[in-house]
């Protein structure tokens, strides 16, 4: 028997991912590249733990201008906490999400809730349909959850505040992303650590511009 992805050596594990068995190197060089791997697979799960955050440059992220307080989240978790389920939620309606496609639908989101600070609403949708379909559903969630908080609580949910969120999601991308064509080490985070992380910082001083 063979590995079914090179054909040469010899297959030393089964992967969910094609449905068939594999050697130590193809696992390691075409996880998340070629290769669909499901979120629970033991091998990703393993791999995940040795994998460290990217060191990121703030200056080389998109609006890496835009500033955020640095205790944001200890101070609006509500509307943080709200635009983190909102993403998850629109993540979870496509299967075939990545992380690049939930990088351009928050970018575009940004540019969006960016414009509402002028007082006018241009929407700048991403180009491709998967992260189109995440962006028009975390605007759905945003809204419906912003609404609740205001029905709940009295309280209203600021646009402001709803960047600053989305500001901070998005540079977690980018430190987490790990660079693969396939990869899903954000999505990962976003919906198993991310939300146990909260009010706490998430995505590191580096990442957070202060006022």
């Amino acid at each position: 028997m063979k590995c079914v992805i090179c054909e040469e050596r010899k297959p030393r594990r089964h992967c969910p991912g094609v449905q068939g068995e594999i050697c130590h190197t193809c696992c390691g060089e075409e996880r998340e590249n070629t290769v669909d791997c499901p979120l629970d697979c033991v091998y990703l799960r393993e791999a995940r733990v040795r994998e460290k955050p990217a060191e990121v440059n703030p200056a080389g992220i998109p609006f890496s201008d835009l500033q955020v307080p640095r205790r944001f989240v200890q101070e609006h978790e509500a509307p943080f906490m709200l635009v983190v389920d909102s993403v998850v939620r629109a993540i979870h309606s496509n299967s075939e999400a990545i992380d690049n496609d939930v990088r351009d639908a928050l970018e575009s989101l940004i540019r969006t809730y960016k414009t509402l600070q002028s007082g006018l609403l241009y929407e700048t949708l991403p180009e491709g349909p998967i992260a189109a379909g995440i962006y028009h559903r975390a605007q759905q969630e945003i809204a419906e959850g912003r609404q609740k908080i205001a029905s709940n609580t009295g309280t209203s949910v600021r646009d402001a505040d709803v960047l600053s969120a989305l500001l901070l999601v998005q540079r977690t991308v980018y430190r987490y992303n790990n660079g693969r064509r396939r990869g899903r080490a954000f999505i990962d985070y976003i919906t198993h650590q991310l939300r146990e992380s909260a009010p706490l910082n998430p995505v590191g001083p580096s990442l957070i511009v202060q006022p």
